[in-house]
């Protein structure tokens, strides 16, 4: 049996026993590694800076809610390469009583409404001090019985260059992702974050062109970034970019901040939490972007732009924002999509730009399911 079938039974067999667990693969490592519990290791944390001082898997959502919670997975089984894989045994694990997944309503818009609701933004952005704000919307995709473990694996090898992740804990439920976008990353004794905006399709010659609009998106981000570095007293720093960055079947601006892990030293949460929402997943100015997308948007975000990822494990810090990402009900995978909306966004553009992140998704989806 070749590893990626060891690998997807293994998931499988967890989900199964409706055990919580994180599985995931960092950017260009192809060893797997997965965090195991039980319900009594998944704790709710009650503020983003409450992650001061804790140790685990990290699942934050992009609003504090009831249906949302900041959940931390603590450190229990945990397996780093397929030989952990191979000399473990799910089945020996016992059943969780986890209680059954909620059903959720999700409002599913269509085309003619979303292109209303951006026109609606675009000219609150030209008559307010609204700069850019982020507009979403939800995209369903049947699910059969295709294996999840089948589906995750098939994820890991259409994106070998993002965070790919599933990720099963109680009030949560079941989701999955392969996200490009560092939010918080430690390199040793050096601390990386990401300025990450504008989008296009991916070029087969990778010789890309921006549009004022996409530049304009990504410094948004990066001037946001160096407000909360003087907040937080961060200097020196390095930056490298802008450059395109490409990440399943599009491509982005991204410009790399690198500072000193000492200057947070004991305030990494704070710091996080100061960080979060970023412009890319909310605009500009942040507060007023917040509520603007409160009021546009008909559906729960939840987890959808908020982070995630392995938290002081080991000694690092690996988080990122929680794009390209679904959520998983019995019948159907809800996919969740955006993008920055400015006062040189075209309606039609920004519904395409949408249908061009879900499809990192969906070709997953429809290889499994074509099997």
């Amino acid at each position: 049996m070749v590893r990626r079938d060891e690998y997807s039974f293994f998931i499988d067999s967890l989900l199964t026993r409706n055990l919580p667990f994180a599985a995931w693969s960092m950017p260009a490592e192809h060893h797997p590694e997965i965090l195991i519990g039980q319900k009594e290791d998944v704790i709710n944390l009650s503020d983003f800076n409450k992650l001061n001082g804790q140790e685990g898997f990290v699942f934050a959502p992009y609003r504090l809610g009831e249906t949302s919670p900041l959940l931390l997975l603590k450190p229990g089984i945990y397996l780093r390469n397929y030989h952990d894989l191979q000399t473990f045994h799910p089945e020996d694990l016992p059943q969780c009583n986890c209680g059954e997944q909620t059903v959720r309503d999700h409002f599913i818009i269509d085309k003619d409404n979303y292109l209303k609701d951006i026109e609606a933004s675009i000219t609150e952005i030209r008559k307010t001090k609204l700069s850019k704000v982020i507009v979403s919307r939800l995209i369903p995709q049947k699910r059969n019985d295709e294996s999840i473990g089948k589906l995750y694996m098939q994820l890991r090898k259409q994106t070998p260059n993002a965070f790919v992740y599933l990720v099963n804990l109680p009030e949560a439920g079941l989701w999955m992702g392969a996200t490009p976008e560092v939010l918080l990353q430690s390199h040793g004794k050096t601390l990386e974050t990401v300025s990450l905006a504008g989008t296009q399709a991916r070029r087969a010659d990778s010789d890309y062109g921006w549009h004022t609009k996409d530049i304009e998106e990504q410094a948004f981000v990066s001037r946001y970034m160096l407000d909360v570095f003087y907040r937080f007293n961060i200097h020196p720093y390095t930056t490298k970019g802008p450059e395109t960055m490409e990440s399943g079947r599009v491509a982005h601006l991204k410009t790399s901040f690198y500072f000193p892990a000492k200057k947070l030293e004991d305030r990494l949460g704070d710091f996080i939490a100061g960080l979060h929402p970023t412009p890319a997943v909310c605009g500009l100015p942040k507060s007023t972007a917040d509520r603007y997308i409160s009021k546009i948007e008909k559906h729960d975000r939840r987890y959808y732009t908020g982070y995630l990822g392995p938290w002081q494990m080991n000694g690092s810090v690996r988080l990122f924002v929680n794009l390209r990402c679904m959520e998983l009900t019995p019948d159907r995978y809800i996919l969740y999509a955006g993008g920055g909306i400015t006062a040189k966004s075209v309606p039609e553009d920004e519904w395409e730009e949408t249908n061009n992140k879900a499809k990192t998704l969906l070709s997953a989806i429809e290889a499994v399911q074509n099997i």
